[in-house]
């Protein structure tokens, strides 16, 4: 499918590696496929993808470094069993509902064509620069976040800091935005801010449908799904754990739950330098674990509001720490230990 947005993604020509070339870490450049995936002794730990089907870039898979997945393969890669609702929930991604009115977070293929003009896209720009050796990696890289006409309203530059540590990959994500010649807005709202759509055998066990509203009124059903295989539980710094951790601020959220025979913990940690410190949590039991530091009302029942402005010219900084353990699930205490480490 076309992009409706003009102008064309600049791309870096770089190096490429096999798969068999050597342990550890290793990119694989796919430019004509729009993805740059991350290996790890000869298997595909993430890939980076700006598919012309999607709206923003994203992280996807993301896969434990025994190579079992723990994102939802829908829209990308439908799996058996794998929820249809929210087409926008796709792998790992950093967007947000009301930038100047336009809503990044919830802009898929299946907003229709009519309905577009309300909605923003990232758009990737270039590939600055990557490494990959045994056990670290990075990746930096530039979007644009655009209107309908093609107009951008923010620039962005993200670097993707990866390190495997034994059953354990960490990704460190810093994400700069600036604004251009004009002012721009991040109204307080619900819907985002970097997230991660999980497997289905990770989502928290429910006997509930649900039905969410988005700021445009788009009504999204979440049906009720057999659970025999669901063991999904969130636990947050403050010792909130299962679906109250939804509108709660804490400084991390861990997910613990079990695919297959494969004990995983996906944890996300913020850092004390991010705008709205220690952010809210907008996770969801159906698989949404997602944090939102800009959205403040919703959350606080009225009692806080949030306006981001940035002037002509400013720029904002979002640093977080993704962790994605296979093998064992971590404990609070360990996590309290890395949320310490990274803080500092």
């Amino acid at each position: 499918m076309k992009t409706l947005f003009i102008g064309c993604a600049v791309l870096l020509v770089l190096p490429t590696f096999s798969a068999g070339q050597s342990k550890g870490l290793a990119w694989v450049n796919k430019p004509a496929e729009k993805r740059h995936e991350l290996l790890y002794n000869g298997q595909v730990l993430t890939a980076y993808r700006y598919d012309d089907s999607l709206m923003k870039p994203v992280l996807y898979p993301l896969n434990t470094v025994h190579g079992t997945t723990v994102t939802r393969g829908f829209p990308l890669e439908p799996r058996a069993g794998d929820r249809t609702d929210h087409p926008h929930h796709v792998g790992f991604w950093f967007t947000y509902e009301s930038v100047n009115g336009l809503d990044f977070w919830n802009n898929s293929t299946a907003i229709p064509f009519e309905k577009r003009a309300s909605y923003g896209a990232v758009q990737h720009q270039q590939i600055l620069s990557q490494r990959a050796n045994a056990n670290q990696a990075s990746l930096v890289i530039t979007a644009l976040w655009k209107n309908k006409a093609g107009e951008t309203e923010l620039t962005e530059k993200t670097a993707f800091n990866i390190e495997v540590i034994g059953d354990k990959w960490v990704l460190e994500r810093t994400t700069t935005l600036k604004a251009l010649d004009k002012k721009v807005v991040f109204k307080d709202v619900k819907d985002g801010m970097l997230a991660i759509r999980v497997a289905r055998e990770l989502e928290q066990p429910s006997k509930e449908a649900s039905a969410y509203v988005d700021a445009n009124g788009i009504i999204t059903k979440v049906d009720q799904l057999p659970s025999a295989t669901i063991s999904g539980l969130y636990t947050s710094s403050e010792g909130i754990s299962g679906d109250a951790v939804w509108s709660t601020r804490a400084r991390w959220v861990m997910l613990n739950g079990k695919i297959r025979e494969e004990p995983i913990t996906i944890a996300m940690l913020d850092h004390p330098t991010n705008s709205g410190y220690p952010t809210y949590w907008h996770a969801r039991g159906y698989g949404l674990f997602a944090l939102n530091p800009l959205g403040a009302a919703v959350f606080s029942n009225g009692k806080e509001s949030r306006n981001l402005e940035l002037a002509a010219g400013q720029s904002v900084q979002f640093r977080y720490k993704i962790i994605i353990q296979g093998g064992r699930q971590l404990t609070a205490e360990e996590i309290n230990q890395l949320a310490d480490e990274f803080a500092r």
